[in-house]
C-alpha cells in the first residue's frame, strides 16, 4: 500500500480536496468532473461495498493505517499532516480520511419505481443537511426509494453524504423530470402521491386508508416554502402529520422521518 506524502496544500494531485466547504465551486466542480467526496472512514467504507469505483485517498499522516485492510487497488494514497489537510480542504478534518469516488450514472425514474412498494419524492429541497437527514430515514423506515424534482441539492454532495452517515448509498434514487408533469409517471406505477401540508383541511396521516397506504408516494416540499401549487395540483391526498401546542409543521427531514414510521408502523421488521 504505497502512501505519497503531500507538503503542499496546492499539490495537483488533492485538487479533489480543494475547497470542500465552498458549496458554489464544489458543485461546479463535482458532478460535471463525475466525482464526489466521501468524509470519514464509516462513509468511506460504505461507499466501498456500495460498488462506488475510487479515485484516491486523502489521510492524516497519522491514520494511513486505518487503511490497511482495505484493497486500494490503483487508486492512490495521498497523506498529510493536519495543516496541509485543513489549508487544502478548508476545514479541520477531525475524522481524518476522505477518499474521492466516481460518480455512477442515475437509473432512470420507472426503474427505480418498478422496484419499490413506498418511495418519498422532494420537490425543491435544497438544504444538504436535511437531504442528508431524509436519506438515513428512509433507510432507517422501510422506504425504498426517493425520487427528486431538478431543483433538488445534491444527494452525494460531502455533506449530504456524511449527515446520511453514508445511507444516500444504499437507498436507489432517480430524477423526476419534467417537474411536476412526471408526477402523473408515479402515479401511473400504481403509486398514491400523498402531498404532505400543515393545511388544516388534510387527511391526518394516521387515518388514510389501506388502499392509500398499500403503495404510498410521499410528497415533500423545501423548508419554509413546502410544496408548490402545481406540485400539491398534482397529488392524489393532501395528508397532514396533526400538531399541538401552536406548532404549525416539522422540519421537513423530522416530517419525512414521522411520516415514513407511521406508513411502516406494521410492517415486519
Amino acid at each position: 500500500m504505497p502512501v505519497h506524502l503531500i507538503t503542499d496544500s496546492d499539490d495537483e494531485r488533492i485538487a479533489d480536496y480543494r475547497a470542500l466547504t465552498d458549496v458554489e465551486l464544489r458543485t461546479r466542480w463535482e458532478p460535471p468532473h463525475g466525482l464526489f467526496i466521501a468524509e470519514g472512514e464509516l462513509v468511506l467504507r460504505r461507499a466501498l461495498r456500495a460498488g462506488y469505483p475510487v479515485r484516491s485517498y486523502l489521510v492524516d499522516a497519522k491514520r494511513v493505517d486505518q487503511l490497511a485492510d482495505l484493497d486500494t487497488g490503483e487508486a492512490p494514497i495521498y497523506a498529510a499532516t493536519p495543516d496541509v489537510l485543513q489549508q487544502a480542504t478548508g476545514f479541520h478534518v477531525h475524522r481524518g480520511v476522505l477518499a474521492s469516488f466516481r460518480r455512477r450514472p442515475l437509473p432512470a425514474a420507472a426503474e427505480v419505481l418498478a422496484a419499490a412498494r413506498r418511495v418519498v419524492i422532494l420537490e425543491d429541497v435544497n438544504n444538504h443537511t436535511n437531504l442528508g437527514a431524509i436519506f438515513r430515514a428512509v433507510a432507517g423506515l422501510g422506504v425504498d426509494a426517493v425520487l427528486l424534482s431538478p431543483t433538488c441539492v445534491d444527494p452525494l454532495y460531502r455533506r449530504s453524504v456524511r449527515v446520511s452517515m453514508g445511507e444516500v448509498f444504499a437507498v436507489p434514487y432517480a430524477k423526476l423530470d419534467p417537474w411536476p408533469d412526471a408526477l402523473a409517471e408515479v402515479r401511473a406505477a400504481g403509486f398514491t402521491v400523498l402531498a404532505m401540508t400543515p393545511a388544516p383541511d388534510a387527511v391526518p396521516i394516521q387515518h388514510l386508508d389501506a388502499g392509500q397506504r398499500a403503495r404510498a408516494a410521499l410528497l415533500l416540499g423545501a423548508e419554509g416554502a413546502g410544496l408548490t401549487r402545481a406540485a400539491m395540483d398534482a397529488s392524489d391526498v393532501r395528508v397532514v402529520i396533526p400538531m399541538r401546542r401552536g406548532v404549525d409543521s416539522l422540519n421537513v427531514a423530522a416530517a419525512t422521518a414521522v411520516a415514513c414510521w407511521e406508513l411502516g408502523r406494521d410492517d415486519p421488521v
